[in-house]
């Protein structure tokens, strides 16, 4: 009986030692571009292993790089944490990747890994000026220098004048094997397997969590998209166009809501925008209301509305970085250049080819009900074809004319037309009076 009273004790005392040397550990990956929707990822990995008080978060890299700023986002979250954090390199950390593994405390690679080559670059392959290889300088030099690594190699990652005696000339980026990075004190150990790796870094039995995306970071990368993007940004226009032109508020200016407040609300999430950006833009569409519903003519609210609209999106479309690659700035303009165009296109079809929808003829009447039917009205409205007039409200499209020295009920054929502006009837289609801008 005290035999396996003893036998017992003995199994509970071991696997509460076991439990008690138990190592908790989170991961997160980090591969493929390097883009802004992955600093909440890595925020989140970072702000669990924290809240449940993890031994270290370990974070699995393979990328080639990517966007300097998201890069900095990231490397900012994990220089910040408050546990120790672990660079586990599987095949490459280039670029934007090495400033990452930079901020952590501990840099494992596997054989045949490779971490360097971090001059900034445009999307073509092209080195940027010297302002921008100055800030990745610094901030590869700053990172190194807090994490105990030797500043000068991280320097020359950037910068191919920077000459490392034994490794590289003033001609040429360092770039580091496994073993080289071992050897010059950029990694610290060189490991096959991650558990391997944690266990020579003195986490014995771990337990690893992995944290996976959510839904909510997968559909923020979808957003992020340019494509996207640039498809919110058109419905948002195209729906704000449409329910202008049509009596009411129906679908259109509510998909307008919809598009611009997903595309904001997922802007600001990732640092795009800010809400200097949102005011902007609704003070933009204030002002254009404004100016087509109770300002006459077309003046400086209108002006500045266009401008507060063109500028939020595009404002909306780069970070408050404090340098901002031309190659950013570039993409930003082409992407929504290309969306105004499209949108210009749209809006031309709808104007075109929407008054004859059934949709829009809900709203005006459309069908001619034939004398022979039964039916006859006061007058015959055909004399009225060729007249010209003035318009003596605004017609959005219907509203009234003077013709004849009569006021007359008259509608476009889905323009715009402000008061006082010369029309021309273009043709009449039973009590349907349609009027053109006089050219």
């Amino acid at each position: 009986m005290k035999k396996i009273f003893f036998i017992i004790l003995t199994l509970v005392l071991f696997t509460q030692n076991l439990s008690a040397q138990q190592s908790i550990i989170y991961k997160g990956i980090i591969e493929g571009d390097i883009d802004l929707s992955l600093a909440p990822y890595v925020k989140r990995v970072i702000s669990k292993a924290e809240k449940n008080n993890a031994d270290a978060v370990v974070f699995v890299i393979n990328t080639f790089g990517g966007r300097v700023d998201a890069a900095t986002q990231i490397k900012d979250a994990i220089l910040n944490s408050k546990i120790t954090t672990v660079a586990f390199i599987n095949k490459r950390a280039i670029s934007a990747g090495a400033l990452i593994s930079l901020s952590c405390v501990k840099i494992v690679m596997v054989p045949g890994a490779s971490i360097g080559a971090s001059t900034v670059v445009d999307q073509t392959g092209q080195k940027q000026s010297e302002k921008y290889q100055s800030y990745m300088r610094s901030e590869m030099r700053a990172t190194a220098e807090k994490n105990g690594r030797p500043a000068e190699i991280a320097e020359a990652m950037v910068d191919e004048s920077i000459e490392i005696e034994g490794l590289v000339d003033s001609t040429k980026l360092v770039t580091l094997t496994s073993k080289e990075a071992v050897s010059y004190g950029i990694a610290d150990t060189v490991i096959y397997s991650l558990d391997e790796a944690l266990e020579a870094l003195g986490y014995a039995n771990p337990e690893i969590i992995d944290v996976e995306w959510t839904w909510a970071e997968n559909v923020l990368r979808f957003i992020n998209n340019p494509i996207i993007s640039s498809l919110l940004i058109m419905i948002g226009l195209v729906g704000m166009f449409t329910e202008i032109k049509t009596p009411g508020w129906g679908l259109p200016g509510t998909a307008a809501i919809i598009a611009l407040t997903v595309f904001f609300g997922a802007n600001y999430i990732l640092e795009l925008a800010s809400f200097i950006e949102i005011i902007l833009f609704a003070v933009g569409v204030v002002l254009l209301i404004l100016e087509i519903f109770v300002i006459p003519g077309f003046g400086i609210p209108g002006v500045l509305g266009i401008i507060f609209v063109i500028g939020s999106l595009f404002l909306g479309l780069i970070s408050d970085f404090p340098i901002i690659s031309w190659s950013l700035v570039e993409d930003a303009i082409i992407q929504l250049a290309s969306v105004f165009l499209i949108t210009g296109a749209v809006i031309f079809l709808l104007s075109r080819f929407l008054p004859q929808s059934s949709f829009f003829n809900r709203f005006i009447l459309v069908d001619e009900i034939k004398e022979q039917s039964g039916y006859s009205s006061k007058e015959t409205l055909k004399h009225l074809i060729g007249i010209e007039g003035k318009a003596l409200t605004d017609l959005r499209p219907a509203g009234t004319a003077m013709l004849n020295n009569e006021r007359t009920d008259v509608v476009t054929e889905g323009d715009f037309i402000s008061h006082d502006t010369q029309i021309k009837v273009i043709r009449v289609e039973g009590s349907k009076v349609v009027v053109a801008r006089k050219v």
